[in-house]
């Protein structure tokens, strides 16, 4: 049956083509129909060549679609780029046709998979210019910020000639230099930097002091696989200190360092967990001092423990992270590059640090986070490229509706990729490797070793260093002379050690009479877990036509093939009588491994959908809350929102009051019947100063009562609330709205922001009876979102009546209101210092602030609690007050 499938599939395929075929089929008429005004851009002037922007701007302001704009604005920019730009060998660069069908389909809110050295860079140039002539702004998304500088003053020319203006976003820049580089048509920065700045702007005060991205009009993602699936693994995080001590890590360093693995703990490496077993509980309890770790104060020992022996089992030192003048700086295992100002969350990084002997800073607490899913979902049109996507095709259509389209090469691929070679142990596959890279070297090419981690990358040094083979080498410890190293990397004979660093976005070009001696070689030291890994560094050779060659060295020791393929491979290799010593290439083995590489694969997808979906709770409340909030910073009709807060507050109190009858009380010996006008009445008189008139419920139903109450009471807020404005006048009473707004808000947000974060951590145990914990996260979410939405409406419509604003506080409200904003932004990135203000550029007065004062009526014992739970203030939140 399967055989009959697969002959039918093969059929439809010679018949129909394939997919991808029958879209590049679809393009290429465009293609012919942008040639045909090359002729005519090449007799403009430059200031005729300059006007044709706002020439195609006067055409869609009167109608005329990006569509039809695109052959005759695609052959603008052509022009501009062959006028401006020159190639290595100083010839004009002109985009060839292959460059023109990608960017017809990077117009179209597509992918575009086109080989490495095809010129993504330039590719990028006709998109942007075309989404940026309807003045929203176009964002080009890279993955550091050398590549977003060196991209926007490489392409920059183009745009210029045609009078646009470019920008890039770089990681030591504050509000203002932000605020200009996105007022540019064209803004290159990396994910981010434009993620995290979305989550800053929903933490200001101020909508002058918001970058505000121009609304996410059109991004282009470059080398879209790895920030859209390789990064997306990472939530993007802005945080503030926590309270917990720094002295427990020490202590649980301590007690990790003394339990024994496969006795007292089991590692799981796939999963990257940790798991006790019930002796070690009992082990770990003695040597902490306690009872038990599951009761009351104590119970967040496992989890610092825990993470201590993730700390010591599962990260390695510079491999992982680096310890570098007295911190941790993590590196990224796709790039290898270190990763300045990011940590690692729940207690990680400083159990590392712990390790390592440091000093631990302060554990922090969510106070916004977004993963790169939902930010690059906020994009009304989103389009990528990289030379590594089919692989990952279904996921990106799945999560991000992009479809994957393949693109023709403008010349031959003539690179020869040897088969994989196989050995028992690490010491034979790098004496191998030194004895390969020995032979190449005295042919006179140039070699590129990739390595996937510091350490190796050193290791082999060493041994290069003994054979007395000169070479450079390029990971996170030297990345500041990455561009002069790639630089030199293709003259001959030329031996270079990297990382993943030179995997992307580099270019290496070949010296003279490199390309007659077989061109650069690429050597990979290990298979990465993900293919796309594998072919992004074969990708650094045999780029445009040029020869080239690339053959990987792999052994049972590596960390993918003890994972996940150590038994079948081993099997395999006794099977066909390999001993110590020996290589072998087969293709058994090269299938096997790539059975495990999409196993590797398929894991960390399900890992990212998992994410995905319990984010996706997180980004419904988040869009609500920050949409509200930019009202409030905009001052959109604040008076109005509040009042609506106001109203779903006094109509929960209302309904709460008439639908819940509690038992009669007994004062002085004496039964007093349940009054649910009484209890209203005391409730809104506490909280409101408001009287209501109980004649509402001597008739009609039930629900007829509520409304007229709730007409009746809203009225007598709007009166209080206009003898407010009267007393601060409109203008004060504007900023005293947005204040109070901002601040609630934010306060609320946070404290949900950590309540979510607990409630994640503990919803797996859910699942031991037998209820799904993404329902219940979703559930008990919804209804830890709802009691945030109602504690924030309760305060805000009750904090704006009781603000007064004295005459000589009237100046520092304004002043702090004009000047405050959350200063994160000039500190490190995910730091969050508190809210803080300055008056006329001077530095802030250190005497203590005047308070907003509340003046609001004293509350009774036995009154009804202001917290609305229906019972009096004495047996409420007045337990234990005079």
């Amino acid at each position: 049956m399967a055989n009959i499938f697969t002959k039918f599939h093969r059929l439809l395929l010679k018949v129909f083509g394939s997919r991808n075929q029958r879209v590049l089929k679809e393009l290429w008429p465009r293609v012919g129909g942008i040639n045909v005004f090359e002729p005519e851009m090449r007799q403009l002037s430059d200031e005729q060549l300059a006007a044709k922007t706002a020439e195609f701007r006067d055409r869609l302001a009167h109608g005329e679609t990006l569509n039809a704009l695109l052959p005759e604005a695609f052959a603008a920019v052509r022009e501009a780029s062959y006028r401006n730009l020159k190639t290595p060998g100083g010839q004009p660069m002109r985009h060839f046709d292959v460059q023109l069908l990608g960017g017809i389909a990077l117009h179209q809110g597509k992918i575009a998979e086109m080989a490495t050295g095809e010129g993504k860079t330039l590719v990028a140039t006709l998109p942007a210019y075309l989404n940026a002539l309807e003045g929203r702004g176009v964002h080009i998304v890279t993955v550091n910020d050398y590549l977003a500088k060196r991209d926007r003053d490489w392409m920059a020319p183009i745009y210029q000639a045609l009078g646009m203006k470019v920008g890039a976003i770089q990681n030591d820049m504050g509000s203002v230099e932000r605020q200009q580089e996105y007022a540019c048509d064209v803004t290159y920065g990396t994910n981010n930097e434009f993620g995290f700045d979305y989550l800053r702007d929903n933490m200001k005060i101020l909508p002058q002091e918001q970058v505000q991205q121009r609304g996410r009009h059109y991004a282009i993602v470059d080398e879209v696989d790895s920030i859209l699936i390789d990064e997306a693994r990472t939530p993007l995080i802005i945080s503030g200190q926590a309270e917990r001590s720094t002295d427990k890590y020490y202590t649980a360093n301590r007690v990790a360092k003394r339990m024994v693995r496969g006795r007292h703990f089991e590692v799981k490496e796939k999963e990257r967990a940790v798991y006790f077993t019930e002796e070690g509980i009992d082990f770990a309890q003695r040597l902490v001092g306690v009872e038990s770790f599951y009761i009351g104060k104590d119970m967040e020992w496992p989890h610092l423990i825990e993470q201590a022996l993730r700390a010591h089992h599962l990260f390695n030192k510079d491999v992982d992270y680096v310890a570098r003048d007295g911190e941790v700086v993590i590196v990224d295992e796709f790039t290898g590059r270190l990763m300045e100002g990011r940590t690692w969350s729940e207690g990680l990084h400083q159990a590392i640090e712990a390790k390592e002997n440091l000093s631990i800073r302060q554990e922090n607490q969510t106070l916004a986070t977004i993963t790169l899913q939902n930010y690059f979902k906020l994009y009304k049109k989103l389009a990528g490229m990289t030379g590594t996507a089919m692989t990952e095709a279904v996921e990106f259509f799945s999560i991000y509706n992009l479809e994957v389209v393949n693109m023709p090469t403008n010349k031959p691929v003539c690179r020869t990729d040897h088969p994989d070679v196989v050995y028992r142990t690490a010491r034979e596959k790098y004496y191998s490797i030194v004895e390969e890279i020995l032979e190449v070297y005295n042919q006179g090419r140039p070699i590129l070793v990739g390595t996937t981690s510091i350490e190796k990358s050193e290791l082999l040094s060493g041994m290069l260093l003994r054979r007395g083979i000169k070479h450079e080498v390029l990971n996170a410890k030297h990345h500041q002379r990455e561009a002069e190293i790639v630089a030199q990397a293709g003259q001959p004979g030329r031996v270079t050690i990297s990382t993943n660093m030179a995997g992307r976005g580099t270019d290496i070009v070949l010296g003279p009479g490199v390309a007659e001696k077989g061109g650069l070689h690429v050597v990979g030291t290990e298979r990465h877990e993900a293919r796309r890994i594998d072919n992004q560094l074969r990708g650094r050779c045999a780029r445009q036509g040029d020869p080239g060659s690339s053959k990987f060295f792999l052994c049972l020791e590596d960390d993918l093939m003890r994972r996940f393929a150590s038994e079948r491979v081993s099997a395999i290799l006794k099977r066909l009588g390999m001993k110590e010593g020996e290589e072998i290439s087969h293709p058994w083995v090269t299938k096997s491994i790539e059975r495990a590489q999409k196993k590797v694969e398929a894991y960390h997808f399900e890992i990212r959908k998992n994410l995905l979906e319990y984010d996706q709770v997180m980004n419904e409340q988040r869009r609500l809350v920050y949409t509200q909030r930019q009202d409030a910073v905009e001052g959109k009709s604040l008076r109005a929102m509040i009042l609506g807060m106001a109203e779903k507050t006094l109509r929960r109190r209302i309904q709460a009051a008439l639908q819940h009858e509690p038992a009669s009380e007994s004062e002085n010996g004496e039964e007093k019947p349940y009054d649910p006008m009484e209890e209203i009445s005391a409730s809104l008189k506490a909280d409101y100063g408001i009287s209501l008139n109980g004649a509402a419920l001597e008739e009609g139903s039930e629900e007829d009562q509520v409304e007229a109450l709730v007409e009746q009471a809203l009225k007598a807020y709007d009166q209080h609330y206009e003898e407010r404005v009267q007393e601060n006048g409109p203008e004060m009473m504007g900023l005293v709205e947005r204040f109070v707004l901002l601040k609630i808000t934010d306060d609320k947000w946070k404290d949900h922001l950590l309540a979510m974060d607990h409630l994640r951590h503990s919803i797996g145990l859910r699942g031991y009876g037998q209820i799904d914990p993404k329902m219940a996260y979703k559930q008990e979410g919804y209804q830890m979102f709802s009691e945030m939405l109602e504690g924030l409406q309760r305060e805000v419509s009750e904090a704006v009546l009781r603000v007064r604003v004295r005459k000589e506080d009237e100046s520092a409200l304004g002043t702090k209101l004009d000047n405050a904003e959350y200063q994160h932004q000039a500190a490190a990135p995910g730091t969050q210092p508190p809210l803080q203000a300055s008056a006329g550029g001077k530095p802030a007065s250190t005497e203590p602030a005047k308070p907003i004062r509340n003046k609001g009526p004293k509350i009774g014992r036995n009154d009804a609690c202001p917290c609305g739970s229906g019972k009096k203030y004495k047996k409420c939140c007045g337990v234990g007050k005079g």
